[in-house]
C-alpha cells in the first residue's frame, strides 16, 4: 500500500520558516543600521563636505567605519589621501569577509561584482548564519540591500539637516565626527585583545599628534589594528585549539 502524497505546503515547513526568519532579521538590521546614515550625513557636512560629496561617499564607499574615518581625517585638517588610506585600512576586513562568502554564495561574473559592494559586517553575519547557499543569498541580499538603500537615503537627510543649521561650530558640532566614530567603535570592544589594541592605538595617536601632520596619527593608529589582525595568535600549552576558536 503506497503512502499518501504529502501536500506541497507541508514539504519543508522548517525551511520556509527559516527563510522568513532570515528576511525579518535582515530587514530589522537594515532599518537599525540604515537609520544611522543620518549621523554620517550630519557629521560629513560638519567635517567640511557638501551635501553631494557626503552622498557620493555613501554611495561609492558604503562602509560606515571607513566613511567616518575619512571624514574625521578631513575634519582634523588632514589631506584626502590620508583619509582615504585610513578608510582603506579599516575596510580591509571586508575583503576577508568576501573570501569566505565566495564559496557560500556561489555567484559568478557580474553578480559577484555587484555583491562585492554589499559586503559589510551585517550582511556577512546574516549570510553566514546558515549553511544553505540559497538561504545565505537571501539573507545577504535582504540585509545588504536594505542597509544600502536606507543608508544612502538617510545620508542625504542628515546632510541636508546639517547644512540647514549653518556653521556647526556654533553648536559645538565640530566634535561630532569623533563622537560618532567612537559610538561606532565602542560596541566592538567586547574582549581583552580588542581593548588592548584600542589602548595601544590611542596612545600612539596621542604621541604623534604634536609631531606629525593631521591625518597621520589616525593612519598610524589604524595600522595597529591591521597588524594585530595579522599577528598569529598563540595557543597556550595544554589548551584545546577548538576552544580557542581555531579552525
Amino acid at each position: 500500500m503506497s503512502a499518501a502524497p504529502v501536500p506541497p505546503s507541508d514539504v519543508s515547513p522548517s525551511g520556509a520558516d527559516d527563510r522568513r526568519a532570515l528576511v525579518r532579521q535582515g530587514l530589522a538590521i537594515g532599518v537599525a543600521t540604515g537609520l544611522y546614515g543620518t549621523s554620517f550625513g550630519a557629521v560629513a557636512v560638519a567635517g567640511g563636505l557638501d551635501v553631494w560629496q557626503a552622498c557620493a561617499l555613501s554611495l561609492l564607499v558604503f562602509s560606515g567605519a571607513s566613511q567616518f574615518a575619512f571624514v574625521g581625517v578631513l575634519a582634523a585638517g588632514g589631506s584626502p589621501w590620508s583619509g582615504a588610506a585610513t578608510g582603506l585600512m579599516l575596510g580591509a576586513r571586508n575583503m576577508l569577509y568576501g573570501l569566505g562568502l565566495v564559496r557560500l554564495l556561489r555567484w559568478r561574473g557580474l553578480r559577484r561584482v555587484g555583491a562585492a559592494h554589499l559586503v559589510i559586517d551585517e550582511s556577512s553575519a546574516v549570510a553566514t548564519s546558515t549553511t544553505r547557499p540559497a538561504d545565505a543569498r537571501l539573507g545577504f541580499l535582504v540585509t545588504g540591500g536594505s542597509i544600502f538603500v536606507l543608508w544612502n537615503l538617510m545620508t542625504l537627510v542628515g546632510a541636508l539637516a546639517g547644512t540647514a543649521i549653518g556653521d556647526p561650530r556654533t553648536y559645538g558640532l565640530d566634535a561630532a565626527v569623533a563622537a560618532a566614530f567612537l559610538a561606532l567603535l565602542w560596541p566592538r570592544l567586547g574582549d581583552r585583545p580588542a581593548v588592548a589594541v584600542a589602548v595601544v592605538a590611542a596612545a600612539l595617536a596621542l604621541l604623534l599628534v604634536p609631531a606629525t601632520p593631521a591625518g597621520v596619527p589616525v593612519l598610524a593608529s589604524a595600522s595597529v589594528a591591521l597588524l594585530a589582525a595579522l599577528w598569529p595568535r598563540r595557543t597556550p600549552p595544554g589548551a584545546d585549539p577548538a576552544e580557542e576558536g581555531a579552525p
